[in-house]
């Protein structure tokens, strides 16, 4: 991939019940550091005149409020789960703001769920804009261009099913992973900054446990790995302090530009 200004903006680092957990006491759901706060997982990726968001959480909303985001481009989906997708009617609020329909991008497995859970979302538009207005892309491992910015799909394992990781410029956006099949380690060489998915210590079927992800982060060698999609047993002071330099804990709102 060739060198591109990239800025990132994590929406949200959080699992998919976020942190506090409700009815918890715990270090990190009674703490008041706002990085202990996190909202289902979700970034923003600026790049040569482009606004990517990826994923729709249930929390869509409120992060874009609290980040002022006004404007976006592409939608980039990871995979249908409740917590990367069931905050798809909130585009609507920017389908209205740009008065145009909004291309999403995804693999078969993501846009089937699209099509049969929110069929409404690929209407034509009505004078009041007030449904979201999407236009669905299929892909695969396959770059593709959005305006003047190449996007690589990365194929990766989240339990059973086959989902996507995205590649812009030497960024690399990995949540809900289990897997990384050996075809897309290539695609993953020479990295600035690797976001990687980082549930919580103990082994998980359909997700990297924190020791997982320190194994795969100094495989892929990125300059930097910031970990991401942590639930509440993973306080943030505590487990920073038990990394290896080159690898940090995100945070809801951290904004990254390199």
């Amino acid at each position: 991939m060739t060198s591109l200004a990239v800025e990132t903006i994590l929406l949200g680092v959080g699992s998919s019940g976020g942190s506090p957990a409700l009815g918890c006491r715990c270090p990190t759901c009674v703490s008041t550091d706002p990085k202990n706060t996190r909202s289902r997982a979700s970034a923003v990726i600026r790049a040569g005149g482009q606004t990517f968001l990826i994923d729709t959480g249930p929390d869509l909303r409120s992060q874009a409020l609290r980040e002022q985001i006004l404007h976006v481009d592409a939608v980039l989906y990871t995979h249908p789960h409740a917590d990367h997708l069931n905050g798809i009617d909130d585009l609507r609020a920017f389908c209205w703001l740009q008065k145009a329909a909004l291309p999403v991008y995804g693999n078969r497995l993501m846009l089937g769920h699209i099509r049969e859970r929110f069929p409404y979302t690929l209407f034509k538009p009505n004078e009041f804009w007030d449904k979201p207005v999407l236009t669905i892309h299929e892909v695969d491992a396959e770059p593709f261009q959005v305006g003047a910015v190449t996007v690589q799909p990365i194929p990766l394992i989240h339990g059973k099913w086959p989902i996507l990781g995205w590649r812009i410029g030497n960024v690399a956006y990995l949540t809900d992973v289990s897997e990384i099949p050996p075809e897309s380690e290539a695609l993953l060489h020479n990295l600035d900054l690797l976001f990687l998915d980082c549930l919580r210590h103990k082994a998980h079927p359909t997700h990297l446990s924190v020791e997982q992800a320190l194994q795969i982060a100094a495989h892929i060698a990125a300059k930097r790995t910031v970990l991401i999609h942590m639930t509440h047993e993973l306080e943030y002071h505590a487990l920073t302090a038990t990394l290896p330099a080159g690898i940090e804990v995100g945070y809801d709102g951290q904004r990254i530009t390199i």
